[in-house]
């Protein structure tokens, strides 16, 4: 009995990711796109890595990643989250 139970699981598991992936198929198809929207736009990243790589004449960073956020009205791990990004340490985040 327990088998006929596990069967049944497995094939409404099934159904259940085959509904699912039709489902986002129609979505792209429709030009919707899944995920959280950006916090920065393309000019406003520009921003914050040419700010975060200005730098004075002793070689010490003109700017903390804390002014740059408190500027672009961000916290400080979105920030971090663009600079990684554009540095290509983490390659999963791409923007």
């Amino acid at each position: 009995m327990d088998g006929m139970f596990a069967v049944f699981a497995k094939f409404l598991r099934e159904l259940i990711i085959a509904n699912t992936r039709d489902g986002l198929a129609a979505a792209r198809a429709r030009g919707r796109v899944g995920g959280r929207k950006r916090k920065l736009g393309a000019r406003q990243a520009d921003l914050a890595r040419l700010t975060y790589g200005e730098v004075d004449g002793t070689g010490k960073r003109k700017h903390t990643v804390q002014q740059i956020a408190d500027e672009l009205g961000v916290k400080r791990t979105t920030v971090y989250g663009y600079l990684i990004t554009d540095a290509g340490h983490n390659k999963d985040r791409s923007r």
